[in-house]
């Protein structure tokens, strides 16, 4: 049955009280999906309604919920059955939780688990949040390398249950040091008396504790990794990043930069959990700014009131040619925040692409140009079409000069070049394109400055 469905079977079963068809269809549910339905009730419906499932698949199901849910459930649950739960979670997401509660509650949840597992939760919460250590997961398989084929393959079988990933085998010297990589395939298909030194890959990508999370996420990407073993100072393997958390990371980022780009701060547990205050608060700063930075625009025009004057035409193209400047700079802004952000472009690039913008803008330009030029004769005669198509050349290659000039500026200073929006690259384009269009109006029309 699909999940439309099956939640509406559920809620059914939900209204008359029925606990084995509640039960039942739980059962039914993906653990994403009946995450999904989860975050649709009120906690402590939907507590009731995790309970419904045995203790693994709890963990799985708490696991694909948001963290502001994941604490709302949390905060109704007695410690003994939170701790319970957690030590079912995978260890990197057992470490977020944990991180989030406050202290008090942390040192009660640890009083309940197990030795081994304190140690692990208390080890991966320490590492700082946006970093490799932070996103790892210690549920993994590892083999020594003085072992054979059959002695590793019995290794899998005792530690494969509670492993994230198995299809990745990490081999280790005696000093826990990660020496090299086997695939769970390389294992099975050769000899029960093979060396395992013989098999191993010993060409490694590795990541050190402390990467930022965005550079673990780029080299799963770049070398289709299933996972990326992480490493302390001493080369000791302490955990590793999974393919699936690489995603939720690459996904996180690109949101964060998305929200830049609109000059809207990160938004903790996104849109829809966001109040109202919280949606106001991270909008109206950067609204506020664009407004009075709007003032150099205003100041523009007031300083050329003789050109308008003279010839009230020109009105009708300013709209036209500063909203093409500003489009024109938003889409070179776009390609270089993306283009940094992927790796593609660095700051060594910058006199190239300079260069390449430049001639494309121009071709941009004329292209534009030649357009509005039939419109201003029509509009004006001869004079007013030249200084439309020339403003409109102008004023394109500036504004493309500015979005693809301002994240490089940004990033040389340390800012993050998401923070070069499409509307602050518009509202400088826009009080330039009108500074531009009045002054070549001003030249060629033969008026007084």
């Amino acid at each position: 049955m699909t999940y439309a469905i099956l939640s509406e079977a559920l809620r059914a079963a939900m209204a008359r009280h029925d606990d084995n068809a509640i039960t039942h269809l739980i059962a039914e549910l993906q653990p994403a999906d009946l995450a999904d339905f989860l975050t649709q009730e009120n906690p402590a419906s939907a507590l009731d309604l995790l309970r419904h499932h045995p203790l693994p698949e709890q963990a799985d199901t708490f696991g694909y919920l948001e963290q502001e849910r994941q604490l709302s459930l949390a905060r109704l649950m007695p410690e003994r059955e939170l701790a319970a739960l957690m030590a079912r979670m995978h260890a990197d997401e057992r470490a977020d939780l944990f991180n989030q509660l406050p202290e008090p509650r942390q040192e009660a949840i640890l009083r309940h688990m197990a030795r081994g597992q304190r140690e692990d939760v208390r080890r991966l919460a320490s590492y700082r949040e946006g970093t490799a250590g932070a996103l790892m997961t210690t549920d993994y398989v590892t083999v020594p390398e003085l072992a054979n084929v059959a002695e590793a393959l019995a290794l899998v079988r005792q530690t494969a249950p509670d492993a994230e990933t198995i299809y990745q085998l990490y081999v280790l010297d005696d000093r826990r040091r990660l020496v090299g990589t086997l695939s769970l395939r390389e294992l099975i298909l050769n000899s029960p008396a093979s060396g395992i030194r013989s098999l191993m890959t010993t060409e490694l990508v590795l990541a050190e504790v402390e990467l930022p999370q965005e550079e673990v996420a780029r080299l799963i990407s770049r070398y289709d990794l299933l996972a990326l073993p992480v490493v302390d100072a001493e080369q000791r393997l302490v955990g590793i990043v999974t393919y699936d958390d690489a995603m939720d990371v690459a996904e996180e980022e690109a949101t964060e930069d998305i929200h830049k780009g609109g000059t809207i701060g990160k938004l903790e547990g996104g849109l829809r959990h966001a109040s109202l205050f919280t949606l106001y608060r991270k909008r109206i700063v950067w609204l506020l700014l664009l407004v009075f930075a709007n003032l150099f625009s205003g100041a523009g025009i007031a300083h050329f009131e003789e050109t308008i004057e003279a010839y009230i035409v020109l009105v009708f193209f300013l709209p036209l040619l500063i909203d093409s400047g500003g489009n024109a700079g938003s889409q070179a802004a776009t390609l270089m925040v993306r283009g940094i952000a992927t790796g593609d472009v660095r700051l060594v690039d910058w006199g190239s692409l300079l260069g390449r913008e430049m001639i494309v803008a121009a071709g941009l330009g004329l292209t534009m140009a030649l357009a509005v030029s039939l419109l201003g004769a029509f509009r004006g005669g001869t004079d007013i079409a030249l200084v439309v198509s020339l403003s409109m050349l102008v004023i394109v290659m500036v504004g493309s000069l500015i979005g693809m000039g301002l994240p490089f500026i940004l990033n040389r200073l340390g800012w993050d070049p998401a923070t070069a929006s499409a509307p602050l690259v518009t509202t400088i384009a826009d009080a330039s394109g009108v500074l531009i269009y009045f002054s070549i109006a001003t030249s060629i029309l033969g008026l007084p400055a």
